[in-house]
């Protein structure tokens, strides 16, 4: 789509009236503030749901094995993006996209509040795998469509959505992690499944009057000899893997073991592919082969940061219930209510860094120097977690250093999280928009499916040697990033 058609979509949408943005970043933010609150309640329950016995409610699966699980459906989430970029740059565009991944998303939190056993567990990730595949790149992907190319709001814009996105977030321990915790898991999931129902009615109730013609249209539309063979893919595809799986599983060749380290592999491979693809299509030009070359180390550096990121809702969800210290000045705190505390500080924070980039204006740090500066944080937020543990000689730790490992991790992601949706938008090949979202939240999946495998490697006697070499390794990589940002800086061609 050229600078013009995306000039004719901004001009669409009404362009002021949600804290000076356009309006309907007031749609977004609230569909994914709902959808998010779906999402991160669901999660803070779900790894105790799957460890705790049966007797309190839970599943009774191995600590190990549901860390693991927890990872790998943290990567097929992300992963699963590519599914939903495709269908909306391909065939439907983005608002449908939203909007059919909602329904999807709703339907697995209602296969979770059903008491049904492990089967009924992995219907459900599987409905939210796709369900979110479809809408969480594709939201985003709006959001960009509704500035004009230059537009200075931009950056500030996806902070002040990415806000909305931890308001939920936020929440959702709160209310559903009180709800899972204290009375029943199944209840804690069924309030998941009202919060995406909130979301779709929000989302469909003004779409029409404020998003305007941003969403709607499809950048680089199947032909009907396309369409007839992508069918013809998917049906093959679908009765290969059928067959394959009927002949696996009962002979003991396929297990859930099997299929974690398969999906750590394709968290590494699938990234790879996608940046062959685009940078050798016909549709990329010179200038945004250059860009793709430049968002190499940005995908790798926002891996590195997800690795440790996402260890808040497995190892340190774990440290949470198993080595910290929950019952403080006569209140007893839920293990899962640790999952609000990255949201909040986000939620305190978000409009501080907003408000700093747009003063810094041309002076502020490039993009892969913000990438350096999340990398490094990131990094400290481990080293700062392992103090307490190898205080301690193995007791109980105090909650106050979960709570200063989760605010340290914030400030990383505040430098490139929000920078990294807004340079995704910026990077990406006009014929790859809504699949370069896809990409950027692979780094995601590629850092959990990594974590499916490191966890393996969690013990409490072990903490110092595994906190201390995955934050070393996230300051090192800081560090090279941070001298190379010139060389990465020219390849993008202008964006800042």
């Amino acid at each position: 789509m050229s600078s013009i058609d995306k000039q004719q979509i901004a001009a669409s949408v009404p362009q002021r009236g949600f804290f000076g943005h356009p309006k309907g970043l007031f749609t977004l933010f609230f569909t994914e503030f709902w959808e998010r609150f779906s999402y991160y309640g669901m999660r803070a329950i779900l790894v105790y749901y799957m460890y705790y016995e049966v007797s309190k409610g839970g599943l009774g699966l191995d600590e190990h094995l549901a860390l693991a699980i927890m990872s790998i459906y943290g990567a097929l989430v992300y992963m699963s993006g590519i599914i939903g970029g495709w269908l909306a740059d391909r065939v439907f565009g983005t608002s449908r996209a939203v909007f059919y991944g909602g329904l999807l998303i709703m339907a697995g939190h209602i296969a979770l509040a059903i008491p049904g056993g492990v089967a009924a567990l992995f219907v459900s990730m599987a409905l939210i795998v796709l369900g979110t595949g479809l809408l969480k790149p594709n939201v985003s992907s709006i959001v960009g469509d509704m500035y004009k190319p230059g537009d200075d709001r931009r950056d500030a814009g996806f902070s002040i959505f990415y806000m909305g996105i931890n308001l939920g977030a936020f929440l959702a321990p709160l209310v559903v992690g009180t709800a899972g915790m204290k009375y029943n898991f199944h209840l804690g999931f069924g309030l998941a499944a009202v919060g995406m129902f909130l979301g779709l009615v929000v989302f469909v109730a003004t779409r029409k009057k404020n998003l305007g013609l941003a969403g709607t249209y499809v950048p680089n539309p199947l032909t009907p000899a396309e369409k007839k063979k992508a069918i013809s893919i998917m049906v093959a595809g679908a009765v290969v893997m059928a067959v394959l799986l009927a002949i696996l599983i009962p002979n003991g060749w396929f297990t859930v073991e099997t299929f974690i380290s398969l999906v750590g592999i394709l968290g590494i491979i699938i990234p790879i592919i996608y940046f062959v693809v685009m940078y050798r299509s016909p549709k990329t030009t010179a200038e945004e082969r250059s860009r793709v070359i430049a968002y190499i180390p940005l995908f790798v550096a926002s891996a590195m940061f997800w690795a440790i990121q996402e260890q808040g809702s497995t190892i340190l969800a774990n440290y949470a219930d198993k080595r910290t210290q929950l019952d403080v000045a006569g209140i007893h705190l839920s293990p899962a209510w640790f999952q609000s505390l990255n949201p909040l500080f986000i939620i305190v924070l978000a409009p501080v860094f907003a408000w700093m980039w747009v003063k810094l204006g041309k002076r502020q740090p490039t993009i892969p120097q913000k990438f350096a500066l999340g990398l490094l944080f990131a990094g400290l937020s481990f080293i700062v977690i392992l103090v307490p543990g190898h205080l301690s000689g193995g007791g109980l730790v105090h909650p106050i250093w979960l709570v200063l490992s989760y605010f340290i991790v914030v400030l990383g992601e505040l430098c490139l999280s929000p920078v990294g949706l807004s340079a995704t938008t910026k990077l990406a090949p006009a014929a790859f928009s809504a699949q370069t979202m896809s990409l950027w939240f692979l780094s995601n999946a590629a850092a959990q499916a990594i974590n499916a495998q490191l966890v393996r490697f969690y013990t409490p006697e072990n903490e110092t040697a595994y906190f201390g070499t995955i934050g070393g390794a996230a300051i090192v990589l800081s560090v090279i990033l941070f001298s190379l940002a010139p060389s990465i800086q020219r390849l993008m061609k202008g964006v800042r």
